[in-house]
């Protein structure tokens, strides 16, 4: 009688469509703006680390450029990103604390950015970087057809994801004794890789899974609103040792506040996923995980 086995969602098609879908937001959305810049970086987030769950299976010249190109791609649209989420921060903050901004309504950092430059917050002079973007996520999709994807084995996959969870954990480690921003990051960028690689796991438990992923995304999503308190306070060129303007000392303190807020929504998730000692088995929902 043949073994039963379980099949995992299939790689290749699903890497295709990240890379297409990212080829058709650059072809078709003229000017791009702040949300399809967003939805860009997901895609090519999405589809790096699907390449590094792949690595040990693939031509690894090829894999190793793939990672490389889809890298800077992100890394092009970094800055549009960045100014369209601070500028977001200050309004909301704006909205919460209208009579704070108004003692710092002539800040000149605040001033310049709070600026919406142009309708759709990317430099008027953005053509030849998005051309750039798109021949390095083109020439990545024309390289995938090349590598076989008929043979996985599912057994290295599970390993290829068991190193990403224990980086992950130890990352967790590292930010939950010294939570600052740079080891804050590397945790949110791990652990959202490891969301992204868990979703071929699906049809190992399906709910289970798919319950993962929700904690995981709201997890990562605080992570990142607190990384990006992070870019503002720097954006503000404050420094709490020096004499500050009153209320400038205020708005640091609500962003303060903001901070830990989204931290005692990261910690408890964070520690039920990452705890050190723990099994990706049991993470997954199995006593014992055999593919």
């Amino acid at each position: 009688m043949e073994k039963e086995y379980i099949r995992l969602k299939e790689i290749k098609p699903e890497l295709a469509d990240y890379l297409n879908s990212s080829l058709r937001i650059i072809n078709y959305s003229q000017p791009i703006d702040s949300k399809e810049v967003h939805d860009l970086r997901v895609l090519l987030k999405k589809a790096r680390a699907v390449l590094k769950l792949i690595a040990s299976q693939v031509i690894p010249d090829y894999n190793v450029k793939d990672i490389t190109s889809l890298r800077e791609a992100s890394k092009l649209m970094s800055d549009w990103r960045d100014n369209s989420v601070l500028r977001k921060i200050l309004k909301d903050l704006r909205k919460e604390y209208p009579s704070l901004f108004g003692r710092l309504v002539n800040n000149e950092i605040i001033n310049k950015l709070s600026v919406k430059n142009n309708e759709t917050s990317i430099p008027l002079d953005a053509d030849l970087t998005i051309a750039k973007i798109k021949e390095l996520v083109h020439k990545t999709s024309y390289r995938i057809r090349f590598q076989n994807a008929d043979a996985f084995d599912p057994n290295i996959l599970l390993s290829e994801l068991e190193k990403t969870y224990a980086d992950a954990v130890k990352r967790f480690v590292f930010c939950r004794n010294d939570p600052t921003e740079k080891k804050l990051h590397a945790f949110r960028k791990k652990s959202k890789e490891f969301l992204y690689q868990v979703f071929f796991f699906r049809p190992l438990n399906n709910r289970a899974i798919k319950d993962l992923e929700d904690k995981l995304t709201g997890m990562t999503r605080n992570l990142g609103k607190l990384v990006d308190l992070f870019q503002l306070l720097k954006a503000l060129d404050y420094k709490y040792y020096e004499v500050n303007p009153i209320e400038l000392d205020e708005l640091v303190v609500r962003i303060r506040e903001r901070q830990d807020e989204h931290l005692r929504k990261v910690w408890p998730v964070a520690s039920k996923i990452f705890c050190p000692g723990r099994k990706l088995a049991s993470v997954l929902g199995y006593k014992t995980l055999i593919i």
